[in-house]
């Protein structure tokens, strides 16, 4: 076994790293300047939880086999500068996934938006049909203790994002996995803080495809135009495989997919779902599953945290929360629970949270996104905003920008609260979009509320 020191242990998908080297007996130890739930109940229950915060060169020694650096920890981290002087191998965290699984078949999950969801249904059908296989994911997801799996699984199936690598690397995380298998899902502008050149963000997933192998098989949505572009004009070595949404019928608030086996009731829905689910489906295919096993294992699929999750439900409504905060995510997402309940009110709330869609100069790309809501909601903290050292966007800005005159706009998380507690919920779906929480809405009150109304 081996020793590890992770530095900015505390994040979601580092902390699951560490669980999983700590689960297989490796000597796993961490450093960070701050770690929130559930990150630190998670580590103490392990063992693994710093006993005090903040950095210590005492903690680097020549006896460890590697460093994993988080992306929190910054270059002139004396951790990592006592690690460089010692010669301790650096790894960044995919580069340590990817080491973890050279001698596997690596399928590599990307796109702008459906990542997670995607991920989460082929671990779900995989796991349901006894393939034996590793996994990154990044969401916490039903039935799977850890974000991460390590063990000696002949494939691994990993989310894939193209932020960046780590303080030493500027490059996106996908790059590093060297993929037998991609699937692209969609390319949608955000977190432009980031990536302030669209073209530029475009050419992050493009490089990303022609890296397929000429062995390897490249999977794609053909309903997206970007992508779809990419695919078919670039030189791509290995084999191309478009998917398109699959066919569906939504009857009585519930939808059946349209197969050669006659229709089959899932428990997802909306066109962006269904076009996930049909990727997941190519995946699988390419993995050696049969359709068929596919169909039997998607039936029990109920979907990751925080996408269209399922907060509580009564005869006439239904409550969900969903992380979309994205332009196009916010779209879909509102589109997908009305199409679904078309004659059910839809009251649609908002948290404006991230660096771009509390930008002015980025808002004009919400427009339309909620003109499926019946009451369209939103909620941003002035607060939020100043620490991104940004203007707080006034009501008639923010109608403007989402071209809804009647939007309504709240800057308290209390009068947010007051407000969504005193409504009638009569024939009605409320719908809860954000990455954030609200400012911590007392959301089981509001359950509670629903539910009784």
């Amino acid at each position: 076994m081996n020793s590890y020191h992770f530095i900015a242990i505390g994040g979601a998908i580092m902390h699951n790293l560490a669980l999983a080297l700590a689960k297989k007996g490796h000597q796993v130890s961490g450093s960070d300047d701050e770690i929130y739930e559930p990150s630190r109940s998670r580590l103490e229950k392990a063992g693994i939880l710093p006993d005090k915060f903040g950095w210590y060169p005492e903690k680097i020694h020549e006896d460890l086999d590697g460093i994993i650096l988080g992306m929190h920890a910054r270059i002139d981290n004396p951790e990592l500068i006592k690690a460089k002087e010692l010669g301790i191998p650096i790894y960044s965290f995919p580069e340590f996934v990817f080491n973890q699984s050279q001698d596997k078949k690596r399928v590599v999950i990307a796109g702008s938006h459906g990542k997670t969801s995607i991920t989460s249904i082929i671990l779900h059908v995989l796991r349901d049909q006894k393939v034996q296989f590793d996994y990154l994911v990044g969401a916490q997801i039903e039935g799977f203790d850890l974000m991460v799996g390590l063990s000696d699984a002949p494939v691994i199936i990993i989310e894939g994002d193209e932020y960046l690598t780590s303080p030493l690397d500027r490059r996106p995380k996908f790059y590093h996995y060297k993929h037998d298998i991609a699937l692209v899902s969609g390319i949608a502008w955000d977190h432009f803080n980031v990536f302030p050149d669209f073209d530029e963000y475009k050419g992050l997933f493009a490089n990303l495809m022609k890296m397929t192998p000429e062995s390897g098989t490249l999977i794609y949505c053909e309903e997206d135009p970007l992508v779809k572009q990419i695919a078919e004009t670039e030189s791509i070595n290995g084999k191309r495989v478009p998917y398109p949404t699959h066919p569906a019928v939504i009857k009585n608030g519930k939808t059946y997919l349209i197969t050669n086996q006659g229709e089959i009731p899932i428990h997802l829905f909306g066109d962006h779902n269904l076009q996930n689910l049909n990727g997941a489906m190519k995946v699988c295919l390419e993995l050696g599953l049969t359709q068929e096993q596919f169909y039997l294992s998607i039936q029990t699929f109920k979907g990751a945290a925080k996408r269209l999750e399922l907060l509580t439900e009564k005869s006439d409504g239904v409550m969900y929360r969903d992380f979309a905060h994205a332009p196009s995510k916010l779209k879909a997402t509102v589109e997908a629970v009305k199409r679904q309940f078309p004659d059910r009110n839809l009251v649609a709330v908002q948290e404006l949270h991230t660096y771009s869609s509390l930008n002015r100069d980025f808002l004009p790309n919400y427009a339309h996104t909620m003109d499926e809501a019946d009451e369209a909601i939103i909620y941003l903290n002035p607060h939020a905003a100043a620490l991104k050292k940004l203007e707080v966007l006034d009501e008639e800005t923010l109608k403007k920008g989402f071209e809804r005159s009647d939007l309504k706009v709240f800057t308290q998380s209390q009068k947010l609260f007051d407000y969504l507690i005193s409504k009638d919920y009569k024939d009605t779906n409320l719908l809860m979009m954000s990455s954030g929480n609200y400012d911590n809405l007392n959301l089981p009150a509001l359950e509670k509320k629903f539910k009784e109304s």
